[in-house]
């Protein structure tokens, strides 16, 4: 079938010069589309397929293109039980490798339309690892037990599906309307139409974005206010798919009434129309009660063509992203919506100019949002005042990994690591010492224990080698081997690589190949040498020459290891010794030669 299918493709490619792009009507139901039809069916067929083409006048092979990108979406029938182990960071940290081997022991005489196992990567539930997904479905605190009554029910047929989590809401400090009506600041702004002056409340408050670039909010919002374009847009980031970022699902879940008033005052003041939140495939309960809130503002008069009876409008719509943590990065966000491939752009030109329909946009953060009505409503006084030395404004982050209390906490910007890790999260599991903590997920790389005084601060943690970044911390305890850690962290940027440009693609199959051959240990020294300026040699054109971020900040694992576990890494591939006692054993070869690239 595969063979067919693909020939057909090929045919319909050279069938005639239709246009690459889909047209704006087409790439709004081209994922609603496949998910239809992969509703129907378990997959993609090719019938199925043609009949869309024929439908939309969209050439085949740009529907497969699509299709074949996004890890959501079937070209064969899948088996009864899919089952994904996430692979990444904090379940990594929690036994995935193991949870996976002992689910693979429990299914060894099953066939492969039965049950098939693999690793996926991050499912967004670290502050619950190891999580698993069995046919989409995302479970949480798995054990050998729960898994395998989950895939037999699967096999079965059965319906199968998660304890929903109590949607009672959570009290936020940096909620300004706790017993007060909400969308205070919108209603303020609409009755002054004082535009500029909102601008400048921002500036003042130093805003920056929370989602890991740190660029000024006002800077970028009045860049598009001032395009000379008639149509923009307003596009809310909240695709969190990076190992170990959490917050975001946390805010949409209590705050979802600050995130889409942030996102009308965006229009307002930029003069877009539209604004598009773009959510992970995996966040469902988040999705409804962003839509929940959607609907409201409209029956209230907050969206829509005439919002309180001022003549302003904003519409606003949910986005269900198809998969893929490279559809975090802005650009390739854009893509997506587009209904294309999720493939970065080359920059400039920038979305602020030249972004959605290639119209001048502001894509931010959940959290960048949620920020403005807090400015506006409390002064910015306050948010100067809610920081700590010199930061401001208050913090999301996510911790997980050994942490002995993971999960969300709100915390003033300033404050040391040491106080989010010990007296926020309650130090390290089982009262073990701690060993590193990312402060950031992977692209943040690891700092010693030995640093955790550095401050949750932009200045602070990019003058310690790191990043604030969008505030994903795990913490690793003293048994932890971070060799290990790095290549886990290069494999996940290897897996998620969109593969566009050479660097990216090729620069991180093969540093994974370095380090899983470091992790095997018995180099002579000349051979180890030798890799280490290979090594450097990469991370220098990866940093350089890749189309984005994902290429730029996949060798920061292995660069902070190298540089605060050196010794670490030398046992390993000089002496055949792993400190911890992670590498060099049956499980780990076994684990290892399980492991493959989630993307083709």
């Amino acid at each position: 079938m595969q063979g067919s299918l693909q020939s057909t493709f090929r045919a319909s490619a050279a069938a005639g010069p239709s246009a690459w792009r889909f047209s704006r009507e087409t790439s709004t139901v081209i994922f609603d589309d496949l998910r239809a039809i992969q509703l129907r069916h378990g997959f993609l067929p090719k019938a199925e397929l043609e009949s869309l083409s024929s439908r939309t006048q969209t050439p085949l092979y740009q529907i497969h293109s699509v299709a074949s990108f996004y890890p959501h979406f079937h070209l064969v029938p899948p088996a009864r039980a899919e089952v994904r182990v996430c692979a990444d960071m904090s379940c990594h940290l929690n036994g995935a490798c193991e949870l996976r081997a002992d689910i693979e022991r429990r299914f060894a005489n099953a066939r492969r339309n039965e049950v098939e196992i693999r690793d996926v990567s991050c499912l967004g539930r670290c502050d619950h690892a190891p999580a698993i997904a069995v046919n989409d479905q995302i479970f949480t605190d798995i054990t050998g037990d729960r898994a395998e009554s989950l895939v037999r029910s699967a096999m079965r047929g059965e319906e199968i599906h998660d304890r929903q989590p109590e949607q009672a809401r959570v009290a936020c400090g940096s909620d300004p309307y706790p017993d007060t009506e909400k969308y205070g600041a919108l209603r303020a702004a609409i009755a002054s139409k004082d535009w500029d002056g909102l601008l400048a409340l921002l500036k003042e408050a130093e805003l920056r974005g929370m989602g890991g670039a740190g660029f000024p909010t006002a800077m970028k919002w009045d860049l598009v206010r001032k395009q000379p374009a008639p149509e923009k847009y307003i596009v809310c980031n909240a695709d969190e798919s990076e190992p170990g970022t959490i917050k975001d699902r946390f805010i949409m879940t209590h705050l979802p009434h600050l995130l889409v008033e942030g996102m009308i005052l965006a229009g307002l003041v930029t003069g877009a129309k539209q604004g598009i939140l773009y959510i992970r495939h995996e966040y469902h309960l988040q999705e409804e009660i962003l839509g929940e809130e959607t609907r409201r503002c409209y029956r209230a008069g907050l969206l829509g063509k005439n919002i309180l009876g001022s003549g302003l409008e904003f519409e606003l719509r949910v986005f269900v992203s198809p998969g893929g943590y490279i559809c975090g990065e802005e650009s390739a966000l854009i893509e997506a919506i587009e209904g294309h491939r999720a493939e970065p752009r080359n920059k400039p030109p920038f979305p602020v100019a030249v972004g959605l329909w290639q119209k001048p946009t502001v894509i931010n953060n959940v959290e960048t949002f949620i920020n403005v009505p807090q400015i506006l409503a409390r002064g910015v006084e306050w948010y100067k005042s809610a920081g700590r030395n010199g930061s401001r404004g208050l913090k999301f982050v996510g911790v997980s990994g050994h942490s002995a209390r993971p999960g969300v906490f709100e915390v003033p910007l300033g404050i040391t690591m040491r106080e989010v890790l010990f007296d926020y999260a309650g130090g390290v599991r089982g009262g073990r010492a701690l060993k590193a903590f990312a402060p950031s997920g992977p692209s943040s790389g690891y700092l010693p224990a030995s640093m955790a005084d550095v401050r949750l601060d932009f200045k602070a943690l990019a003058e310690a080698g790191s990043m604030l970044g969008s505030g994903a911390i795990v913490l690793c305890d003293d048994n932890t081997c971070m060799l290990d850690m790095a290549l886990n962290a290069v494999r996940f940027y290897r897996n998620e690589s969109c593969g566009k440009c050479v660097p990216c693609r090729v620069g991180s199959q093969k540093m994974v190949d370095l380090l899983t051959r470091w992790t095997q240990g018995g180099l002579p020294e000349a051979q180890y040498r030798a890799d280490l300026a290979l090594l450097d040699e990469l991370s220098q054109a990866m940093s350089l020459t890749s189309i984005c971020g994902l290429g730029q900040i996949a060798p920061a694992p292995i660069q902070s290891v190298l540089k605060h576990f050196r010794a670490e890494v030398d046992a390993h591939v000089l002496e055949g010794l792993c400190p911890s006692g992670i590498c060099f054993t049956a499980a780990a070869r076994a684990g290892e030669a399980n492991r493959v690239g989630i993307r083709p």
